[in-house]
């Protein structure tokens, strides 16, 4: 007897990035693009994009419970407190990305945050810069790298003291906080 040949597997849904992993097809599906509000919420974000600039987004995903707890749960008071022990703790980390550079911005950038409660705290820095709604792209040559509005938001985040906030990095944070929706228009996970 001859048993039937099984049903064909159903074709995986179409998603902007991150198919075939199931982190980044999280990440894809309820995370990215969704607003992100509160400083250290945003802080955080600002941290891992700053990590990223330079490698695939997925290398940082994959290390972000490492870097929560290599630095306090993004905890601007707690980061901002910081010393050298602690940076040759963290360059010792084989948990997290080991550069000096993005480890020494992210504990200057928690005390930039910290700096910016007495004018309004870090979110509401960056969410004044959320460009009005665009059409939505409809492939990924449509999705820029950089925007005028990133172009500015870098610029006073730099102004308050952050650093590894250039327009890329900031219109990354953009995109995966919220602040504008780069779903392609056919996905699914667009708002």
């Amino acid at each position: 007897m001859t048993l039937p040949d099984p049903p064909p597997a159903e074709p995986a849904p179409f998603r902007c990035f991150g198919t075939g992993d199931p982190l980044y097809e999280a990440y894809h599906d309820t995370e990215w693009g969704r607003p992100v509000h509160g400083d250290r919420e945003l802080y955080e974000r600002l941290s891992l994009e700053a990590f990223q600039s330079g490698l695939s987004w997925i290398t940082v995903l994959r290390r972000r419970e490492t870097f929560r707890t290599a630095f306090a749960g993004f905890d601007p008071e707690a980061v901002a407190g910081f010393d050298d022990e602690d940076v040759a703790r963290l360059m010792a980390d084989p948990g997290i990305i080991r550069n000096r550079l993005k480890v020494e911005a992210v504990i200057a950038n928690a005390r930039a945050v910290v700096a910016l409660r007495a004018s309004g705290g870090l979110s509401e820095l960056v969410w004044s810069h959320a460009p009005a709604p665009r059409p939505a792209p409809l492939t990924p040559d449509d999705v820029p790298g950089s925007t005028p509005e990133s172009a500015a938001l870098a610029k006073a985040l730099k102004a308050a003291g952050l650093r590894f906030v250039g327009p890329t990095t900031a219109y990354a944070t953009m995109q995966a906080c919220g602040l504008v929706d780069d779903h392609l228009a056919h996905c699914p996970a667009r708002r």
